[in-house]
């Protein structure tokens, strides 16, 4: 199977943009967005089930817009005869708050949107973010006003984010699991980080309705995914670099988790 081009993560502006790839159609569930994300489609289709929004279909040069600490059953379906494919942008929130401060509050969260092919100009704006991000001769700050195109084009095209979302105590978590996924973690040990007891941590995660072993196992396989999807890395060393003791713990728990093996996300098996 053919990749996309891999792009890279700048660190500087925070902003990190990624190749999606995806030869068989699969439902995953309870997927989990710490940052604002954006998926620019390119080939096939995204089915989203969004708690606040419903049932949602974005098709070819749609942009779908995920909001900080969104959680959906995601299903992305490819074209016959060809992959899924989509490109993922994420940013930061300071430059989401750059954008959207001067925005009136909303009674209730956004949810997921869409901006349709007829009113995006979705080709532009990765072209944008691309040369941005790629360039090594334009200043760092003019680089960082740029930058903020994509946004200021979102909030011309009536997209609302909000600039203020408070991080929740299952995003914390997520966020430290991720700085080392290979790391055997203990709930003793997060709950220490935290300055709470374990019992404190239970209750404090409770209003998720999941517990610190579903978080770590989550956390994990969707960072697999997520390798699967964008990058050539051996399903072993995914295994190995998200925590797994063996590749065949990696694809029984991905399966189980996702209903499909992991090298089914990558081609079609004879």
């Amino acid at each position: 199977m053919k990749k996309l081009d891999k792009l890279p993560t700048d660190i500087t502006s925070g902003i990190s943009i990624v190749s999606i790839s995806q030869a068989t159609t699969a439902t995953f569930t309870d997927l989990y967005f710490q940052q604002t994300f954006l998926f620019f489609i390119q080939v096939g289709s995204k089915k989203v089930l969004c708690p606040i929004n419903g049932e949602l279909l974005g098709r070819a040069e749609d942009v779908m817009i995920f909001p900080p600490g969104s959680m959906v059953t995601m299903e992305n379906r490819p074209q016959l005869g060809n992959n899924y494919q989509a490109i993922g942008v994420c940013f930061p929130s300071h430059m989401i708050k750059k954008v959207f401060s001067n925005k009136q509050s909303r009674s209730k969260p956004p949810g997921i949107q869409i901006l349709r092919s007829s009113l995006s100009k979705s080709f532009q704006i990765l072209k944008t973010i691309r040369i941005n991000l790629q360039d090594p001769e334009i200043p760092e700050p003019i680089r960082q006003h740029r930058l903020l195109e994509p946004l200021i084009w979102l909030q011309y095209n009536d997209i609302h984010l909000s600039p203020y979302e408070e991080e929740k105590p299952l995003g914390k978590v997520r966020r430290l699991i991720e700085t080392d996924l290979s790391y055997p973690w203990r709930s003793s040990e997060v709950a220490d980080h935290f300055a709470i007891s374990e019992s404190t941590m239970r209750r404090w995660l409770a209003k998720s309705g999941q517990g610190f072993s579903k978080i770590l196992q989550n956390t994990r396989l969707e960072r697999g995914l997520s390798l699967l999807q964008s990058t050539e890395t051996p399903i072993s060393a995914i295994a190995v670099d998200c925590g797994f003791t063996t590749q065949s713990h990696f694809a029984d728990s991905f399966k189980k988790r996702f209903g499909i093996k992991p090298s089914e996300i990558r081609k079609l098996e004879n």
